[in-house]
């Protein structure tokens, strides 16, 4: 498989501070990937290295070949900044225009392009805008569209939905999902629930460590999460429900969480129907259930045996 990105053995630190210790990981083509991690656990100086803006102390990296800050990623590779701002005194036409033809457009093509990323975040209507006269979720969509000038290979998103209201942030992640039919992804964010919906691998970065290199479940286990609705004069014995669970055909393990949620692993290849038959479980107690989905969350196959061990 072809590796978009590759890192390996990378090192930066500023003065006695070591940022990012010796990580190595790789990217392949097609493949949309969350960077996740505490303020402070070194994302931000990642995406500083991979787009060039930074030199590295020790370490090899690649972009499609090629070094970071290549000219010959001009047009292959963008970055959205989580504090890219755009100039208020001008329209966004005119400032996506000139970072076209700063990537080799002529002026005619860097006028297309704008006019088609602007399409693209629903700000067609706002060419000749400025971009003070915008919201703020506008504006981070017309930043966002800077990004995805000249079609790029792969793209760099810090935090492309901070700050943003819900309808905006959807609209976002719909884009980017779309997109990545055509190109790579790396994505920066705090919400772990909106990286779980969009990304299919995962870099874990902690303490400048690359802690965890998630990427999909094995098919031989599959795992479903359960949230159970109580009302207030209803009491439900927890122990009860994980051995009716545990009961059910192909079940190999359920363990019991908080607010009434349960995390169920189970062969599928055992039982080609485990949802009707834990419906069923369900009904026959007379529980009803809040949220049901499957797979493992994010936040649980990250986080999971820390907050054990912290109980």
């Amino acid at each position: 498989m072809q590796n978009i990105i590759k890192v390996t053995d990378l090192s930066k630190s500023y003065g006695r501070n070591k940022v990012l210790n010796n990580i190595s990981f790789a990217v392949n083509k097609g493949e949309t990937v969350a960077l996740i991690g505490q303020n402070g656990a070194g994302k931000t100086t990642l995406f500083s290295l991979l787009c060039g803006y930074i030199k590295a102390d020790s370490g090899n990296m690649q972009l499609l070949g090629q070094q970071p800050g290549s000219q010959a990623l001009f047009g292959k590779v963008t970055a959205l900044p989580q504090d890219a701002q755009l100039d208020p005194a001008f329209s966004i036409g005119e400032q996506l225009s000139f970072y076209g033809q700063l990537q080799g457009l002529s002026a005619r093509a860097a006028r297309a392009e704008t006019k088609r990323v602007l399409a693209l975040v629903d700000l067609a209507a706002h060419y000749h805008t400025k971009a003070g006269a915008l919201s703020h979720g506008m504006r981070k969509r017309a930043c966002m569209a800077q990004a995805f000038i000249g079609s790029p290979a792969l793209i760099l998103l810090d935090e492309p939905t901070a700050g943003l209201d819900p309808a905006n942030a959807l609209h976002i992640r719909e884009l980017i999902s779309d997109l990545s039919q055509h190109a790579s992804f790396l994505i920066s964010s705090h919400n772990i629930f909106e990286l779980e919906r969009l990304c299919n691998k995962v870099l874990y970065l902690q303490d400048g460590q690359l802690q965890q290199h998630h990427a999909q479940p094995s098919e031989n286990i599959a795992h479903l999460s359960l949230q159970l609705a109580t009302a207030a004069d209803t009491a439900v014995d927890t122990s009860e429900v994980c051995q009716q669970l545990r009961q059910l055909a192909g079940v190999t393990e359920v363990t019991a969480g908080r607010n009434h949620e349960y995390q169920l692993s189970y062969q599928p290849q055992m039982v080609d129907d485990f949802d009707i038959r834990l419906l069923q479980c369900l009904a026959a107690n007379g529980w009803q259930y809040k949220q049901l989905s499957k797979g493992k969350s994010l936040e649980q196959q990250l986080f999971s045996r820390k907050k054990a061990a912290v109980v």
